[in-house]
């Protein structure tokens, strides 16, 4: 926003424990943020956070569950507090269970929490146990969402009164209430809810800043937590030479340790500007509540659409996972979650889904939204599931979407207050060219390739690609093998200005830098269009004024830290002219620096030292596979013929070893494959290439 660069360039604004100025002016934010909820400073307290994550951790290492008046008699009976947490729950709850000070721990149902048999055995446990235990006092807490993160079910906030009900003067109940995802897009009014902690993320509401929440205490709360450590700025006294200190007066000035992150909590006074003036009061409804039927609205239509939606064969196109019918705004938020069905019923993989959207330049969230509870409800996935799933490679946040055909996550569409009707009209139409089949009876391709006799299988070409994410250099005879696959493949990489590698979703022009490695003359030459080329020698240790300006450096591939050598300022700058960006560096990986990679998903297949390559030693593809796919394309979409451009549809998938069999995908039988003496092992992988999802074969060296 420029108004918050306008206000730092006017501005100078210094750590508030320094700056009487900066100070007031984080208050004032402060009384923003309780105006905002509808609540004021004589009934919350502000804690500035880093996100919701840790305003719930800090409830969770503070909350006093047990305060027991008779610790004179150790023998006397207790009573122990409990924590209670939604199933339904986002991850960052269920990780306080980890470091809360009780054994009670108990996890409790969706119908459980909004129905009253659950909260009457609690308040009549209470009650009970209060009349036998006198000199007991107990604090328990239950924590729940505002909002499911997973699919925008709205919980009933009279849920808080009940619980507080539970409770009796010495044995207490309270409420900590995530409302990360709710106040997003909805009024969270806390003059009439008084959960006693509130737990949220700012850039949810406003886009930024990131990486700072708030922790809402009310007045009630505070006399629950009780807090160890201390940072600079929240102590009156502190002696260095023996254990003693005193911590300030106000709540916020005891658990804001350290200098809190002043300009970006000065920057939300901008955000709650921009959104009032963008949607201001209007006909009885305040901004959220505006926002929150935008919102609502637009969802209940991609929603309705989606239903609706049918293959040929009158099959649903989307399997849905929600637990509202999108006819009650107090029930549902601007959320849909699903996933995509073929016309068998099948599942299509939600990485799939997110490469198209990504394509038609659609972001959307894909996997478990890091809420497990409600991912494994509404997918029917047993323990004995996931377990599972999780022995065959798949991880949290990866893209490895289905197992034995189940899916291990779903697709979730988030509408927000600048969301339009456009935008949900564009992903409805991505999801009808892409996935909805409109043709009846649709025969499928066995076989068209009549060049190849039905028992030939061949390999075709050697493709080396010397630098990662550039153009092959094509091989028409033998390529020497080493230890880390073809010798030169994916040696080099291009990094920009920050040290992060260049991929082809950074500068799609990578794929025209064309390499040609010249053994004899050992250089390595690059090609592009009508550019002067460019010479690099292949063995640096051979080219003393190369190494002189060769600098060690370290770059990051797949999650790895490479290490490896800059190739000088004269190729650089031939990158940075030839890609239009400026600061490119070409890095050449180490070669005493040993890489490995070992695939979950193929268990055959051991850990094998590579170069930069994301995946395996070798990647295979099936000229005859490619061909099927290029037709099935071509009736998808008439208006591309890529059977005419086979070759450089062949290109996108960036194999090395280059096959052509018989019949399409008779790769998918292979564990082995034997090209003369030379013997490989071979696995399948669903990556993505390009813009192309699709089957690729990694393959090892197994010699």
């Amino acid at each position: 926003n420029q108004k918050i660069c306008d206000n730092l360039n006017t501005n100078v604004y210094s750590n508030p424990h320094t700056s009487k100025h900066t100070e007031d002016l984080i208050d004032q934010v402060r009384y923003e943020v309780l105006q905002h909820f509808n609540t004021n400073i004589d009934e919350y307290s502000v804690i500035f956070t880093a996100g919701t994550t840790q305003s719930l951790k800090t409830v969770a290492e503070s909350f006093v569950f047990e305060k027991n008046f008779s610790i004179s008699d150790p023998n006397d009976e207790k009573e122990c507090g409990q924590f209670v947490y939604l199933r339904d729950s986002h991850t960052s709850v269920l990780g306080m269970r980890e470091i809360i000070n009780t054994e009670c721990i108990e996890f409790i149902l969706k119908d459980e929490l909004l129905g009253n048999a659950f909260w009457d055995e609690k308040k009549n446990k209470t009650h009970s146990t209060c009349a036998n235990l006198e000199k007991s006092r107990t604090n328990s807490l239950l924590v729940f969402p505002a909002q499911c993160n997973f699919n925008g079910f709205k919980y009933s906030l009279d849920i808080i009164e009940k619980v507080h009900n539970c409770g009796t003067q010495s044995s207490k109940w309270f409420v900590c209430l995530d409302a990360a995802s709710f106040v997003s897009t909805n009024f969270l009014d806390l003059g009439k809810y008084k959960p006693d902690f509130v737990c949220l993320s700012f850039y949810k509401m406003f886009g930024y800043p990131t990486g700072l929440g708030a922790l809402l205490v009310s007045k009630r709360g505070e006399d629950v937590l009780q807090k160890k450590y201390y940072g600079g700025g929240t102590v009156k006294i502190a002696m260095s030479e023996i254990k003693w200190h005193q911590k300030r007066d106000t709540l916020n000035e005891r658990y804001e340790d350290g200098t809190i992150s002043f300009l970006s909590i000065i920057a939300l006074l901008e955000g709650f500007r921009v959104i009032k003036s963008l949607i201001p009061c209007k006909k009885g409804l305040n901004t959220m509540d505006r926002i929150s039927a935008h919102t609502f609205t637009l969802a209940k239509y991609y929603y309705d659409t989606l239903c609706n939606l049918k293959h040929s064969n009158n099959k649903p196109v989307a399997k849905m996972y929600h637990d509202s019918d999108f006819k009650n705004i107090s029930q549902q938020g601007g959320i849909v979650t699903f996933n995509i069905l073929h016309d068998d019923g099948s599942y299509v993989g939600y990485a799939e889904f997110s490469c198209m959207a990504s394509i038609n330049n659609i972001t959307i969230r894909t996997g478990c939204f890091c809420n497990p509870g409600a991912c494994q409800r509404h997918l029917q996935l047993s323990v004995k599931d996931l377990k599972k799933q999780y022995d065959a490679g798949h991880i949290c946040g990866d893209s490895n979407d289905l197992v034995d055909g189940i899916p291990t996550g779903a697709i979730r569409v988030s509408v927000g207050y600048m969301s339009t009707k456009k935008s949900i009209d564009h992903l409805l139409a991505m999801i009808e060219k892409c996935f909805v089949n409109k043709k009846a009876n649709e025969t499928k391709i066995i076989n068209d390739n009549k060049n190849v006799a039905i028992d030939e299988s061949k390999l075709m070409r050697i493709c080396i690609y010397p630098i990662k994410s550039c153009g092959a250099y094509k091989v028409s005879n033998c390529w020497p093998v080493s230890s880390t696959g073809f010798k030169y493949d994916r040696e080099w990489m291009i990094v920009n200005q920050n040290g992060v590698a260049l991929t082809q979703k950074m500068s799609s022009r990578m794929c025209l830098i064309c390499p040609k490695i010249d053994e004899e003359r050992q250089v390595l030459i690059l090609q592009f269009e009508e550019y002067e080329s460019i010479q690099i020698p292949l063995d640096v240790s051979k080219c003393r004024d190369h190494l002189r300006t060769t600098t060690l450096c370290q770059s990051k591939v797949c999650g790895d830290r490479i290490q490896g050598y800059d190739c000088g300022d004269k190729v650089a700058y031939w990158l940075s002219e030839t890609l239009d960006m400026p600061d490119l560096r070409l890095f050449r990986k180490n070669d005493q620096a040993i890489r490995t990679f070992k695939n979950r998903n193929n268990k055959g297949i051991d850990a094998k030292e590579i170069t930069l390559a994301n995946q395996a030693q070798f990647l295979l593809i099936n000229i005859t596979s490619v061909r099927w796919l290029a037709h099935r394309v071509n009736k998808c979409n008439e208006s591309i013929n890529y059977l005419s451009q086979l070759e450089n549809f062949i290109d996108r998938f960036r194999g090395n070893l280059i096959v052509q069999t018989p019949k399409p995908f008779e790769e998918n039988r292979w564990s082995h494959l034997q090209i003369g003496q030379k013997t490989f092992k071979v696995g399948c992988s669903f990556f993505l290439s390009g813009n192309t999802w699709a089957y690729s074969f990694l393959i090892t060296y197994s010699d």
